[in-house]
């Protein structure tokens, strides 16, 4: 029997991936935009979902605007906290799994290694406050939710949404760097996440009937400013590019200095590793010409 699973930010960058994969893989999906379902709407979330009646729901539905979050962190938790809130407590009238995506943010990046899914908590600002908050709610309502971690994510879904990506902004900068050097910090370490790598390796985690926190992430810790040289050599570019640092680039919300994730649990299970970070671009790369 064909299962069915339903995506929730189904347009983002993730949200793509995981309806492909998942019709790749046989199942029924169903995919909703954010501008089709408000996952803060209880009411209409629960209405939803009983028509669906999925065995799976994925949420890749999410209030990442980071900066922006410490002027209206109450949208923020609207999204990121209650709106899960609302999924659990759905997927648990109707006998559903919950796999929901987190964060690295939700660590303080003082660690100065990769996070395992054991170390403590501690996130810096209103954004990352409301991340953990549904970590929180799906782990209150449901035994056995499936939370995700991830880190950086970019695919080919970014070239269609609005904020878009790392790549992608750099690509733009590049583009209009002509008499002026791109700045990109060196100081804060991250695991860059390609997204059609992370549907499939988060599906796996729901095939093996994995449950609780997972870190599924790029698997190379970089600094921002080594990721932006290597997309630039993978471009074949060669922009002016300097290296600066938190000191210099300062920002509305608090940011990990060094929030790269392990992955060593994810494998435990039998889960393949991810790709090197170098061929992850060089595949996003080769997809992109051939949508621009």
């Amino acid at each position: 029997m064909t299962k069915r699973a339903v995506v929730f930010g189904s347009s983002g960058q993730l949200g793509v991936e995981l309806v492909r994969e998942l019709g790749a893989r046989g199942y029924t999906v169903h995919g909703f935009e954010r501008k089709a379902i408000d996952i803060s709407d209880r009411d209409l979330v629960e209405k939803s979902l009983a028509g669906l009646d999925p065995e799976v729901v994925f949420n890749a539905a999410a209030y990442n605007q980071v900066d922006v979050a410490e002027r209206e962190p109450q949208a923020a938790f609207v999204a990121n906290a209650l709106g899960v809130r609302n999924l659990a407590m759905a997927c648990r009238q109707l006998d559903a799994r919950l796999v929901h995506f987190s964060t690295d943010y939700v660590f303080d990046g003082t660690a100065g290694r990769p996070y395992t899914e054991e170390d403590p908590t501690h996130p810096l600002g209103a954004y990352a406050v409301s991340k953990l908050a549904g970590e929180l709610y799906a782990q209150a309502y449901l035994e056995t939710p499936l939370i995700v971690r991830t880190s950086g994510v970019f695919g080919p879904g970014g070239l269609k949404t609005a904020r878009g990506n790392f790549i992608e902004l750099m690509l733009r900068l590049a583009s209009a760097a002509a008499h002026q050097p791109i700045r990109v910090v060196e100081d804060h370490f991250a695991s860059p996440t390609y997204a059609p790598t992370l549907a499939g390796r988060t599906i796996d985690l729901v095939e093996r009937n994995c449950q609780g926190i997972f870190h599924v992430a790029g698997g190379t810790a970089i600094s921002w400013f080594e990721f932006a040289k290597l997309i630039f050599e993978s471009a074949g570019v060669h922009p002016e590019l300097q290296a600066t640092n938190e000191r210099e680039y300062r920002t509305a919300a608090r940011r990990p200095k060094f929030s790269a994730l392990s992955n060593a649990k994810m494998e435990s299970e039998g889960v393949a590793p991810f790709p090197t970070l170098a061929m992850a671009v060089k595949s996003y790369l080769k997809i992109r010409q051939t949508l621009v």
